[in-house]
């Protein structure tokens, strides 16, 4: 009998990094340190790190390399610490070492172990650049070089805004997609003939164009509150360091870092007037909270109004067709459902719920600061997110593909007692008013007895019955 070797597996190496609690082992290949560790032991909570959200990394980078510019212009970094701190950034904005910001997207402490996770990985980053071990803080330290005339109350808000902005750019591209989609929908339709209804109740004549054409003017008028919205995080409060009081920032430091945060990241920044205020305040971050929640509102509104004009096909209205995209029913052979339209309701909803966890997290703030802005950060980014994926969903997998069933519209129309309104001023109201009587008694259509009665000719009535006539808001009706 041969004799099995039960071979250990190999312990990962480590180095020991040291904090106000004491010394860790910390992964030797690791560009995050001992601050960075702790976070992920106390913060288990999601399982979303903030790798996860390029445009945050990113703006951390750019944020921390600003910082260095500016120290470096005050004469607090030396040439060489400087170069190794910005050539570090520059590559972490290039895309470079995400993976290394390992903290959840949720924790305690207002921002700072992600603010941690940006210093160290900066630092281990640098070393290298300078030809030096990770770890080796010595040389350039997290905290004393990386981390210089800034808090994390100062630094991570600024970044929160910086991403939050190019976020928002990605989110107004979609919903200019959208537009353009039932803006060419209300082109293509433009003299369908169709039932207004108010209350689900028969109303009076319109075209499914202008229909369409509500969709993508609502869309129109979000962005720009979207865009105004946008405008007010522009105002950063980077020298605040703690409470806004620029304890530890040397004078000229804010506008020096705020003018190479401007270079970096092209964006029209500006200092806070008051930056005690500043670091306290999340109103631009309520502000976009309710316009995306606005946004979302609309957004499902015009999805309800889809699925409903598209129901049936033989028992519901029947008046649109949404492109089919997979098989409805497990167990009803042939049924389609509206699951575009469904998928946005969804991320409407979970939008409206963002709002509410943004609202709390702002009314929570207390005194100089609110600790509870990476919830509000994680809740903007996945309402910005999703509702720019399912604006490019709804517009390439369902606005688009939409036709229209013409002739049941055109049947509403012409059976429908509210065309009797559009009717009045060319037979007047006392016979309008028998018209639709008896056709509500009869359930005859208004043509129908509008013709068999006398009061107009076939010729006139067709007339009648075109969009230019029904539908349009500057239409001129004569009697005859």
């Amino acid at each position: 009998m041969t004799a099995t070797t039960i071979t250990e597996p190999a312990t990962p190496a480590t180095r020991i990094e040291h904090d106000l609690l004491g010394d860790k082992a910390v992964p030797a290949d690791a560009y995050w340190g001992v601050h960075t560790a702790r976070a992920r032991e106390n913060f288990p909570i999601t399982g979303v790190v903030i790798g996860s959200y390029p445009h945050l990394v990113t703006a951390l980078a750019a944020v921390k390399e600003a910082a260095a510019l500016a120290n470096h212009d005050l004469g607090l970094l030396p040439a060489d610490i400087t170069d190794a701190i910005v050539g570090a950034c520059r590559e972490i904005r290039g895309g470079a070492l995400h993976g290394e910001f390992v903290v959840d997207a949720i924790q305690g402490g207002a921002g700072t172990s992600t603010n941690m996770n940006a210093n160290e990985v900066i630092a281990n980053r640098a070393l290298e650049l300078l030809g030096h071990a990770r770890g080796e803080y010595s040389r350039i330290h997290p905290n004393e070089h990386v981390n210089l005339s800034q808090s994390t109350n100062d630094a991570y808000p600024t970044a929160v805004n910086v991403a939050t902005i190019l976020a928002l750019r990605g989110l107004a591209d979609a919903m200019r997609v959208l537009e353009d989609s039932f803006a060419a929908k209300a082109d293509e339709f433009a003299d369908v003939l169709k039932m207004g209804r108010t209350q689900l109740q028969d109303a009076v004549p319109m075209t499914v164009g202008q229909e369409f054409r509500t969709y993508a003017v609502m869309l129109g008028e979000d962005r720009a509150r979207l865009e105004e919205s946008a405008a007010l995080l522009h105002e950063i409060n980077l020298g605040a360091t703690a409470i806004g009081t620029g304890l530890n920032a040397p004078a000229g430091y804010a506008a020096a870092a705020c003018e190479h945060l401007r270079t970096i990241t092209g964006l029209p920044l500006v200092t806070a007037a008051d930056l005690i205020e500043a670091t306290q305040d999340c109103g631009a971050f309520v502000h976009l909270s309710g316009v995306l929640k606005r946004v979302a509102v609309k957004l499902s509104k015009t999805c309800n109004d889809l699925r409903l004009l598209s129901s049936g096909p033989r028992a519901g209205f029947g008046e649109l067709n949404l492109p089919p995209m997979q098989a409805g029913s497990s167990i009803m052979p042939g049924k389609v459902n509206p699951v575009i339209p469904e998928v946005v309701n969804q991320v409407a909803f979970e939008v409206i719920g963002n709002d509410v966890a943004v609202t709390m997290a702002a009314e929570a703030g207390q005194l100089q600061l609110n600790a509870f802005e990476p919830l509000i950060w994680k809740s903007l980014a996945a309402s910005i997110s999703h509702l720019e994926a399912a604006c490019l969903t709804l517009a390439e997998r369902c606005v688009d593909g939409i036709t229209v069933n013409a002739a049941t519209t055109l049947g509403y129309v012409e059976n429908s007692i509210g065309l009797v309104t559009a009717l009045n001023p060319t037979i007047g109201y006392e016979a309008a008013t028998e018209i639709a009587r008896d056709a509500l008694a009869s359930g005859r259509g208004v043509a129908e007895l509008v013709l068999e009665r006398g009061l107009l000719t076939p010729e006139r009535l067709t007339e009648l019955l075109q969009p230019d006539h029904l539908a349009r808001p500057d239409r001129v009706v004569t009697a005859g």
